[in-house]
């Protein structure tokens, strides 16, 4: 292991947002930081004060962090004003956040051409601004953008800049490719020029990743000296996305040997992955390095002979070292060992009967098969393992449920939409039929459920669904498509996640619905 510390910092909540069809609402946002934060991540990225209502909420509401630093995006002073008097970059500094992450000019082009100011007037926004927020934050970074597009065409003044920054109080000073055109073979030329002016341990690099070499870059520039990575998970971001710190910290602490804060907890990295594309609603990629549910799946039977005598014949590394899994495609034992490591988690006795515990991995293969991805909603698979394993005695047994929807128009002349929910439902041998009205048929369908319940189990009065998201699984076969439906619950100990998986989307939220409410009762 070298000896050197390589900083990890997260950008997936600022510049992963960026990406098209991406948008984090609040809880999506908060959900990832935790996660992130119990990975170890050096720095979060929690967005860009001032920018939009989302960013700023989740700086007042966001609890604090165990492990990681927050951080704070922003750009320098505007021309005209001061840095004490520009609203924009005081929204940074009184965000709440230790540190800040300010982005700034190094490319003359975009100088003259976007910003509109002389050469010198930059210059000196960049000093005032660290100058400046120096004084009032523990720690300022110097997003040097552009940083490689200007050094190729005009590098005295793109050094300029980022020495500039580091006079003025700057802590790091972040390399940009911001455009994502540089090779890996240029990186070395480059830090070696920059670091006889910017020590090689206060450097960072930020690469994006449309010449598909963002990865690579980063890399490099760590071999070359650089101390700090930028990037978001599963390469998010705008155009063809960051750098992908999946790939980039597994090499590094796997390949390369070097030191991070994420080694200990490397094992989780598949988790964290998945966790971030079932959050944002995202259908993960299967053939992603490292954590791709492909990754390691072995479909030849030349390849599956080689594997079960010495998984090195075609395996880099152990799938375990990230948290996947080996996938023998024509095996019934794919997955065993994951699972197994499931249920002891969950503290699940499932004795010594293999042929149970076979049956439970091929039911579990099954509904994966049908679309159910566990991933992101363990509540889920705690109470499909405990049904199969514990004998879980259900709350309640369902009759019949009817939902409607009536769209009326009313004397004014405005449409109203009235959803209502019919349900008949057995709690310990008592019937029960309920009625309720709300605001979509599932959220009818929610309140019919709890009423039904309430006198049977008063507790289901500290639930709360706090998300609701629909994925089409079967996009071609149109509105018969399958659909996944995944709720997230929280009360007043616990937050987690429940899913349903039926061609009729009520069905799939019934189906997430129900798990919801048994999670929160043997919880509670």
């Amino acid at each position: 292991m070298k000896t050197k510390n390589i900083t990890i910092y997260d950008s997936t909540l600022r510049d992963g947002a960026q990406t098209k069809g991406i948008a984090f609402s609040l809880q999506d946002k908060l959900r990832i930081t935790e996660v992130l934060d119990n990975f170890g991540v050096d720095y979060i990225e929690g967005g860009w004060p001032g920018a939009n209502p989302t960013d700023d909420e989740f700086f007042k509401k966001l609890p604090p962090l165990k492990k990681s630093k927050l951080c704070a995006f922003g750009m320098t002073r505007k021309d005209g004003k001061s840095a004490e008097n520009d609203p924009g970059l005081n929204a940074v500094l009184n965000s709440g956040a230790s540190s800040a992450c300010i982005v700034g000019k190094t490319w003359d082009f975009h100088v003259l051409k976007a910003l509109k100011v002389s050469l010198d007037k930059n210059l000196n926004m960049i000093n005032d601004t660290f100058e400046y927020a120096s004084k009032r934050l523990d720690e300022v970074m110097f997003d040097a953008e552009h940083f490689f597009d200007g050094y190729k065409l005009n590098p005295l003044y793109a050094k300029k800049t980022i020495k500039v920054a580091l006079d003025a109080g700057a802590k790091w000073i972040i390399l940009c490719d911001t455009n994502g055109g540089t090779l890996p073979h240029e990186i070395a030329e480059i830090i070696a020029d920059v670091s006889t002016i910017i020590p090689r341990e206060k450097l960072g690099v930020h690469f994006h990743n449309d010449t598909d070499n963002a990865t690579a870059n980063s890399l490099e520039a760590v071999r070359n000296g650089v101390c700090q990575i930028q990037g978001t998970f599963n390469g998010l971001g705008e155009r063809c996305g960051n750098a992908n710190l999946v790939n980039v910290v597994s090499n590094l602490c796997l390949k390369m040997k070097y030191k991070t804060n994420l080694n200990k907890n490397l094992k989780r990295m598949t988790y964290v992955s998945r966790f971030i594309d079932e959050t944002l609603n995202r259908q993960s990629n299967r053939n992603l390095p490292f954590v791709g549910s492909a990754a390691f799946a072995h479909k030849g039977g030349l390849h599956i002979s080689a594997v079960e005598k010495d998984p090195k014949s075609y395996e880099h590394i152990n799938p375990e070292s990230v948290g996947n899994q080996r996938v023998l495609v024509v095996s019934n034992q794919s997955g065993r060992s994951n699972i197994v490591n499931q249920l002891k988690k969950l503290k699940i006795n499932f004795g010594n009967d293999n042929k149970k515990l076979s049956a439970f991995i091929n039911l579990t293969k099954k509904q994966e098969f049908l679309g159910y991805a566990y991933d992101g909603a363990e509540a889920s698979f705690e109470l499909l393992a405990k049904r199969e394993f514990s004998n879980l005695k259900e709350f309640y047994s369902l009759e019949s449920y009817k939902v409607s929807d009536e769209r009326r128009k009313q004397t004014s002349g405005k449409f109203v939409t009235i959803s209502e929910a019919r349900l008949k439902i057995f709690v310990k041998g008592k019937e029960f039929f309920c009625v309720a009205e709300g605001n979509g048929p599932i959220n009818a369908l929610d309140i019919a459920l709890r009423k039904a319940l309430s006198h049977s189990y008063p507790k289901l009065v500290k639930l709360n669904l706090i998300d609701y998201k629909v994925r089409i699984l079967t996009p071609k076969d149109g509105t018969k498509a399958l659909v996944r439906v995944r709720i997230e619950s929280s009360n007043q100990r616990l937050k987690w996640s429940t899913i349903g998986v039926a061609n009729n989307v009520i069905d799939a939220s019934f189906i997430a619905l129900h798990d919801s409410i048994t999670f929160h009762l043997i919880k509670s």
